[in-house]
């Protein structure tokens, strides 16, 4: 399949109803494709919620029907914060079918703290992990402690690079006019002196939620942008019911399948969108996907290895961190860049070394659920 159009909304905290991000993001992805929707032959729809109180709506397939004004088949598939990465893999294995539009859109933060967090906490396992605590900042930190644990580094080893990590994103989504940091420079300083929320990990090395949306047109004909590689794998809800919680196994596999695919290495991706929710999840993802050898992420960190005028730029949009993670709309938002960054069409973040290959990945839960995308301009 290729791509034929993206299309995404500002990530921010503006109150438009759900469905208006999944509008306004469908509408710039059909344009960029030069189709009318009357040429949408399916479409695949992904989100968490669709808001509460009057806004909610079980039956979002036929509001968006009646939105569109088409009587395709709609398709929604739910993955919690691998929903926009699931339904682009969903899109990718449809057949009979010659256009995809493929939709994610997320108004979360419009409620009170304590409700947005119930939401978020759905994703996870919720009698025998949550009841000890293991919220997702308190699992990715342990998940982090074990990482460390395991090649002999120590916290505040880890913190830095953390630190380095979510550093090099803020810098870069201060370029990206979608980003929610658009223009809003944080100093490394400030990154290190934010409050501790799950120890090691600090406030910037989170990421932000957001209302967003994002979209991206499938199609069968050929284009400048191939999907060469689709991976998607699974694993238990239960973090610690697995036998290595020092990475994402469910990464390794879906990026394995990718690149099976792709017939090509990790050495060939000259550039790449990783689910950085928590900063610590893109650093043991490069060794996870092998853009690093195990135990060498560190020193590639501070080398500068993934920087935007590094060897290999990694989240270049300014990933979750800065961007901003509207749940669903993630996946397909790193779609949007890595297509963009392969047509030269990335603006003040443009990578320098002229992009073949770029690689997407999106994870929901932690780790339960990964998406691994390689994308080819030919």
């Amino acid at each position: 399949m290729y791509i034929k159009g993206v299309g995404m909304t500002k990530f921010d905290y503006s109150l438009r109803p759900w469905w208006q991000y999944a509008y306004d993001a469908a509408i710039q992805a059909l344009e960029d494709a030069k189709l009318k929707i009357s040429d949408i032959d399916a479409i695949v729809y992904s989100t968490m919620t669709s808001a509460t109180g009057t806004e909610h709506q079980s039956h979002k397939l036929s509001l968006l029907s009646d939105i569109f004004k088409t009587n395709v088949p709609i398709i929604e598939v739910p993955s919690v914060c691998a929903g926009g990465g699931a339904a682009f893999w969903t899109a990718n294995h449809l057949t009979g079918f010659k256009n995809i539009l493929i939709i994610g859109s997320e108004r979360l933060v419009d409620n009170r703290s304590e409700v947005t967090v119930d939401m978020i906490l759905s994703a996870a396992e919720r009698i025998l992990e949550q009841r000890e605590g293991m919220l997702f900042p308190t699992q990715n930190a342990l998940v982090w402690q074990q990482y460390l644990k395991k090649h002999n580094l120590s916290e505040e080893e880890g913190s830095e690079i953390l630190s380095l990590v979510a550093f090099k994103n803020h810098s870069n989504a201060v370029l990206n006019p979608k980003a929610y940091y658009y223009k809003r420079p944080v100093t490394l300083e400030q990154i290190q002196k934010s409050p501790i929320v799950a120890s090691p990990l600090k406030a910037f090395h989170c990421s932000l939620s957001a209302n967003g949306g994002a979209a991206v047109v499938l199609t069968s004909e050929k284009t400048d942008i191939e999907v060469v590689g689709s991976g998607l794998a699974t694993d238990y809800i239960l973090t610690f019911g697995r036998e290595d919680f020092s990475c994402f196994r469910a990464t390794k596999l879906a990026a394995q399948k990718a690149f099976a695919q792709a017939g090509i290495t990790p050495a060939d991706i000259n550039v790449a969108e990783l689910h950085d929710a928590f900063e610590s999840v893109e650093v043991f993802t490069y060794e996870d996907i092998g853009f690093a050898p195990e135990g060498k992420a560190f020193q590639m960190v501070r080398d500068g290895y993934f920087n935007l005028d590094g060897k290999l730029p990694v989240n270049p949009s300014g990933g979750l961190k800065a961007k901003g993670h509207p749940i669903s709309a993630t996946g397909l938002a790193q779609v949007y860049e890595i297509t963009k960054q392969l047509k030269g069409e990335a603006g003040e973040r443009q990578v320098k070394n002229n992009p073949v290959y770029g690689l997407t990945h999106n994870v929901g839960g932690a780790g339960g659920s990964i998406a691994v995308h390689i994308l080819k301009k030919i």
